[in-house]
Parts: structure tokens; sequence; C-alpha cells
């Protein structure tokens, strides 16, 4: 037991929470029987049962602020009481609401009957009001519970994390859950982070994202600052981010290997992604993806923004972000290609496109459709190919981004995006290995036209050909191995260890098919060996595939601050072009007769 504090104490106050209690003998409502009183009046054998089965809490008015150094807490005595308290989370908050809230310990053992267990807490901020939130469908069902620590104020130098990951910690308006992708709901939004001495605290919003994923019990949201915020180590400065669910990726890693493919591949842009522990109105939710919300601003889809008023000249021409989806019937800013493409527009928002703006985009994506040597860059288009075909994305034209900027006469493919499906782990294309041909061709999904499209470029044409094998060796000698994807892979086991325990616990589901799971694997250990084995396989598919022969060379890789080489260098790219020091983007170059990656 943590020894308390010589100036720590038990302490007492109003008690404050869920008011309506179950009175389980009736099986009816009540106000009297089971109260949130219970949970305070020193007897192990009384206990609070909320009428609720979810987002209901018991604590106390300290009256003043306290920094709390340890909580305690003992279980209903019932055959389910000590496996009830499991994933219940501790909070402190200066409002009455609980609107800034923020967590101060999460139970992650069963409770033993008839006896009190004891937390340390690791925070210190001091709060007025305390509570504990009981567990989703548990009723909360409580026998007791303490509160210890000492009066005052004190710091935000140091909180509580609920793992090594980051918290976020998001409260809601009345405590409206989230319910559907239009309404937003009025939000605190608490990011914890670097071992609880970093805390982003903002009002925004909160609403459910995303399509399929929709379906899960485990929800995918979008979170929208008020205002413009820097979160964790993205680079982009923005309102919106989303928490992405990873419901059927049971290794929780899959989005973030893609990611990596993707930055390794050289695409120009790659969102941000990081895992975070998610907690809503104090109720644990799981372990998310924190991500880049795809949008057009720097450091994202970093292109011209348009505005209302760009209806003709070179302004007409952009910036434009589509995206080719099968779910664009659902949009109200969509329009189907005249070789049979779904197009939804992503920006210029649906709100506010122009009559000029649609007609636009609609006729030249027509036109690069049918003239794509002229109208597509290759570059982008077969690299993003290639993650798709590498990772054995089966959505990979189920939904593809593309974006054209202001004066260029090019769409450009990107960046990457939903990979749940992907590194085996759908029964449509299980055991992808098997597979003789591109998944694209073979069992992937596609949009509207798109298998004929990619055809046209990946399998038709010589050059494309040519072109996607320079790439390939461009990668594969600038570093992309199956050794470095194993080290991505252990390095992101090890980092979710902790919190996919929590997450299997909230969502037992390591041993059911969810999703598109082409089978289990026992363990979440199993689940993750199941990726390596894929990605070691898979770079030899691909390598047989193409026609390439892996041998390491002495390709020199150059990195950014490396591009200005002093003295004259004779710089050519791969189609025998001179290049200037000063254009050279991340690619494969002949400089002074000796083949160097760029990166």
């Amino acid at each position: 037991m943590w020894a308390v504090a010589d100036n720590s104490k038990k302490l007492t106050g109003t008690v404050i929470g869920t008011t309506e209690s179950v009175d389980y003998t009736t099986s009816k409502k009540s106000t009297t029987v089971n109260t949130r009183e219970m949970a305070f009046d020193g007897n192990l054998e009384t206990f609070f049962a909320s009428w609720e089965r979810s987002y209901t809490w018991t604590g106390l008015d300290l009256g003043k602020q306290h920094v709390i150094t340890r909580v305690g807490w003992s279980p209903r005595n019932d055959g389910l009481g000590e496996q009830r308290v499991v994933l219940g989370v501790f909070e402190g908050a200066n409002r009455e609401d609980f609107m800034d809230a923020l967590p101060l310990y999460i139970i992650k053992e069963k409770g033993t009957i008839g006896q009190m267990s004891y937390g340390t807490v690791d925070c210190s901020r001091g709060f007025r009001y305390v509570r504990y939130v009981g567990p989703s469908d548990a009723r909360c069902n409580i026998a007791e519970l303490e509160f210890y620590g000492s009066e005052g104020e004190g710091d935000d130098s140091h909180l509580s994390q609920l793992t090594n990951l980051p918290t976020v910690s998001i409260h809601t308006q009345d405590g409206v859950i989230p319910y559907d992708k239009e309404h937003e709901i009025a939000s605190q939004i608490a990011i914890i982070s670097d071992n609880g001495t970093k805390l982003l605290y903002q009002p925004g919003g909160v609403r459910e994202r995303g399509n399929a994923s929709r379906s899960f019990p485990k929800k995918p949201y979008r979170i929208k600052f008020e205002k413009k915020q820097n979160v964790l180590d993205a680079p982009a400065k923005a309102k919106k981010w989303t928490l992405i669910n990873n419901y059927g990726d049971k290794t929780l890693m899959r989005n973030l290997l893609a990611f990596e493919l993707s930055r390794k591949m050289g695409m120009p842009y790659t969102p941000f992604g990081t895992a975070v522990d998610v907690l809503l109105n104090g109720e644990y939710k799981g372990c998310y993806q924190l991500c880049d919300q795809v949008d057009v601003r720097p450091k994202r889809v970093d292109i011209t923004e348009m505005t209302p008023e760009d209806n003709a000249g070179e302004a007409l021409t952009g910036g434009y972000f589509i995206e080719v989806d099968a779910y664009a019937y659902q949009e109200k800013s969509m329009f189907t290609s005249a070789k049979g493409n779904p197009v939804t527009i992503k920006s210029p928002d649906e709100d506010e496109i122009t009559n000029e703006q649609h007609e636009y985009i609609r006729k030249y994506f027509n036109k690069m459709e049918s003239q794509w040597r002229t109208y597509l860059d290759l570059n982008t288009f077969l690299r993003h190919f290639l993650v798709g075909e590498l990772s054995g994305n089966t959505d990979t034209y189920w939904s593809t981004f593309m974006y054209k900027d202001r004066g260029e006469d090019v769409f450009h493919t990107g960046p990457v995006w939903d990979f749940d499906l992907a590194f085996e782990n759908d029964d449509r294309t299980y055991p992808i290995m098997n597979l003789k041909d591109y998944i694209y061709r073979t069992k992937g999904s596609c949009a509207g036209k798109m298998k004929q499209f990619v055809d046209n470029i990946v399998v038709y044409d010589a050059a494309a050909k040519a072109q996607l094998l320079e790439i390939w060796d461009e990668v594969r000698q600038g570093g992309l191995t199956e050794e470095y994807m194993t080290d991505c892979i252990d390095a992101w086991e090890q980092t979710l260890e902790l919190s996919q325990e929590l997450n299997f616990i909230r969502w037992p589901i390591i041993n059911t098919k969810v999703h598109q799971n082409p089978r289990t694997w026992g363990s979440y250990e199993a689940e993750v060996q199941n990726v390596r084995r894929y990605m070691k396989e898979r770079f030899v598919w691909m390598d047989n595939k193409l026609g390439y022969t892996y041998q390491r060379t002495g390709i020199k890789v150059v990195q950014d601050g490396e591009r200005n080489m002093k003295g004259d260098n004779s710089i050519y790219n791969l189609n025998g072009q001179r290049m200037q020091r000063s254009e050279l983007m991340p690619g494969l170059y002949i400089i002074n007769g000796k083949k160097v990656v760029v990166k």
C-alpha cells in the first residue's frame, strides 16, 4: 500500500454525482436506494448503482482545491463486483459540471470484495471537485470510495497520463455523446503528453467521422478546436484533427506503418499520426490514432486555398482537392466523371464552391482521365500505387485522394489514407501472397472504373512501367527494406504494449472476427507477428512481380540539409535532364556520375 505523505489526509465533502439509482429488488428507478451517498458511508456492504448503465459517476465537492495524492475503492459485493471496477476512472475538476476535468487514475485490475484497494495519483494540479466514473455498461456499481490529498491550488508541472501514450480527454456540454457526422457537440479538449509535463487544453467540438468505421461500437471522432493548434509533434497548425478508431486492426498500428511506407516512398505529404489513449466524459474509450484531418493548408495538402471569388483566369485553375470515392454519391459536392468514376470535391468546401469552380474541376478531371500522360503527375501516382500494393491495401482505389494546384497542369495523387484492412487483414484478399497479380486487379475494391484507369498506366504503358521500376529501385536502395519495416513494427509494438492491454479489456475482441478479419491469431503478440510475416513475404512478392533483384549498392542517401552541396555538381534526373540543386525534390538522381537518393 502506498504511504500517504505527511500533509495528506483522507478528504471529506459534499457528495455529488448521478442522482438516479436502480433498485435491484424492483428493477425500477430510485432516488432512495443504492444512492451515490452510499459510496462514502464507510460501509463496504452498501453500494451505489446508477439507473443508466454508462457515463455515470459519484464524487465529492471538497469546498476548496486540493492536490490529490491517492484514491481508494472497493467493489460491490456480488458476483460481478470485482470485474466491474476495471477501467473505472478518477477525475478532478474545478468546474461543477466537470467540463475542465483531468484524469487522476484509471483502475487496471480487478478489485477485492470487502477490501479497499489504493492507487497513487501523480498530478500536481489542485481540484475542488473529484469523482469516480464507472466503466461502460457497469452502472457505476461501487461499494466505497476514498480520496486523499492536501489543500492547495497546486500547479501544472506534472499531470496524469493513462499510459505512456498521450491522453486525449474530451468533455462535452451537458454530457451529450456524439451521435452523427453532422452535429458537432461543444467540448473542452485536453491532451496530456510528454510524461505528463505538457498540456494542451482548449475549447472546441467533437462529432463522429468516417463511413464504414462508424458502424463499429468503438466510434471514430473528429475534434475541432475553436482556434488553430499545434498538436503534439504534428507539422501542421490546424483546427481539425481525427481520432481513428482502428477497431478491426488488432495491432492498432497498420495506419501508422502505412504512413511510414509513404514517407520512405517519398510522397510529398504523409499525414501525421500517433497513438493515444482516449477518454470521453471520463469514460475510457480505448487506444486511438490521433491524426491530421486531411485538408488544404500548409504542412498538409499544401496548395492554394480557393475563395468564392476565384472564378476566372488563373485563379480558377486551383487549388482543388478531390477524392475518387466509392461513397461520393452520399456527398453534396461531387460529380461522376466521363469514364464513370465518382469524385467528391473536398476543397473548395461544399458550402463555398461556386458553379464555375465545380464545372472547371469536373471538366479538367475528365481531360486528365483521357489524357493522363499529359495531365497526371506519374511520380506521385506511381509512388501512391506502390504504397498500396506493398501494404496489401484492399481499398487503395476505393478511396483515392488527388489534388491540383493553381497554375499547374497536372493532378497529383495523395496523400495515402485508410489502411485498417491492409497488411493481411481482409478476408476478401487473404492470403495475399497467393494472388498472382496486383491486389487492385484481383480482389481489390475499386470505385467506379478505377481498375481500368490504373491498368492503362501500370499494365499497358511501357514508359510508366519503366518509371515504376525506377522508383522501386530508388526506394529499395534508399532503405525501404524488410529490416527497416521490422524495426518499425517492433518499435510500435513496444510503444503500444500498455495501451493495447487496456484497449482489449475495453473491447474484448482479440479472439473474435470483426470487420473483415480473415482469422484470429490468439493474442496481441500473434497479431503483430502476422504483420511481420506479411511484410517479409511481401517484399519478396513485389520484387518478383516487378522483375527486380534487390542488392545493396553504394548509392548515397542525401538528407534535406545536404541538398545545397558545395562546389559545381553535375546533376541529372533519370530522364537525362540537367537539374539545378535548388530544384531537387526527394528522388533518385545522377550526381557527378553516381546514383544518389535525395530524401
